[in-house]
């Protein structure tokens, strides 16, 4: 017979047994480190997770990843992962840019900014200026305005003013910068490092001399006032004839040798003055004295013309006539009226 605690013991066994056999599992993995979520039965940090990022299974297209739970472009440029608008450390006109080239490195537009006083042109770097949607080399003149100029170092967006337009360069093939000649020989024009030599001469007996003039045409804008500056020398030179110099600055010229008004208010340089070619006016000047000095011709708005010498008044004029071509050298071909000079610069002095 069994007894009522062996009985009470079974049932208490079997109770245990069913109670054990409806208990949930306690294997399932736990997520507990910081940003970690249960994916797919695996924890996973949907922040930087390319399968998962920002939530389970959404996953990021390839050659992009995980970047704050954001698939982000990627490069795999020279094995390394380069991410999208990464600017190339050794050549700062070149970025990452994955829907051009996610393998190579894909050149910035011409003129983004790279460096200081630099923009981009053609993928590399260098001192230009991009205005208006064009990029300028340094020093170019602005095709508006003369008297504006591509200055990287002051601005590489907009034109950057300047206090002269240069006509000539000495030392520079002067056909290159716009003038031509009106010569007959015997006459020389030579260059040295930073200048340009005019020389002409008389034959023994000769009826006529050598004459040799630089004639610059466009040289400034007639209609308006101008100022000019010429830094020139004269080694020798004979006196003048009326209306004739061996040494001579045109501020204003007509081919092929220059017109009755041209000639009269020309400015002739003798030995030891200067003057109006037509005898009105002149002063005295050691202008063979072996250095080089700044000549100036200034026309104001009522047409008044003045030359300095070094910054010192030297003349005046009333009613001066410009056609902008501007002329300097032997004018004429009168025998003995000869001179020789080295011209250094000659400019135009911006308003």
């Amino acid at each position: 017979m069994v007894s009522i605690r062996s009985t009470a013991l079974c049932c208490i066994v079997v109770l245990g047994f069913v109670a054990a056999c409806g208990e949930e599992p306690t294997s399932r993995p736990l997520c507990n480190s910081v940003g970690a979520v249960l994916c797919g039965g695996a924890c996973v940090s949907t922040e930087s997770d390319s399968a998962h990022c920002g939530g389970c299974d959404k996953a990021c297209a390839t050659g992009e990843a995980c970047e704050s739970g954001v698939c982000v472009a990627l490069c795999q440029i020279d094995g390394k992962q380069v991410a999208a608008g990464a600017v190339n450390e050794a050549n700062s006109c070149e970025q990452c840019t994955p829907a051009t080239s996610a393998t190579q490195w894909t050149q910035r537009a011409d003129g983004t900014s790279c460096n200081p006083g630099q923009v981009c042109s053609a993928g590399v770097c260098s001192p230009k200026c991009f205005i208006d949607g064009v990029v300028h080399a340094a020093g170019t003149p602005n095709p508006a305005n003369a008297c504006e100029t591509c200055v990287p170092a002051a601005s590489t967006t907009r034109w950057t003013a300047r206090a002269s337009v240069p006509l000539l360069v000495g030392g520079d093939d002067i056909a290159a910068q716009g003038w031509t000649t009106v010569m007959q020989t015997p006459n020389s024009l030579t260059y040295g490092a930073d200048y340009v030599r005019l020389a002409t001469s008389t034959n023994s007996g000769g009826s006529t001399s050598g004459q040799l003039l630089i004639t610059r045409p466009n040289a400034f804008d007639a209609a308006k006032p101008f100022k000019l500056h010429v830094t020139m020398q004269v080694e020798s030179v004979n006196n003048h004839n009326s209306l004739d110099s061996g040494a001579a600055i045109m501020g204003s010229f007509t081919p092929p040798f220059g017109n009755g008004t041209d000639r009269a208010q020309m400015l002739y340089l003798d030995n030891a003055a200067i003057g109006w070619s037509d005898d009105t006016q002149s002063a005295a000047f050691p202008v063979t004295g072996g250095g080089y000095h700044v000549y100036e011709l200034a026309v104001d708005a009522a047409k008044v013309a003045t030359v300095s010498i070094d910054g010192v008044t030297k003349l005046t004029r009333n009613n001066f006539t410009a056609t902008g071509t501007l002329a300097i050298g032997d004018q004429t071909n009168d025998p003995n009226v000869d001179g020789a000079v080295r011209i250094k610069s000659v400019e135009r002095l911006c308003p």
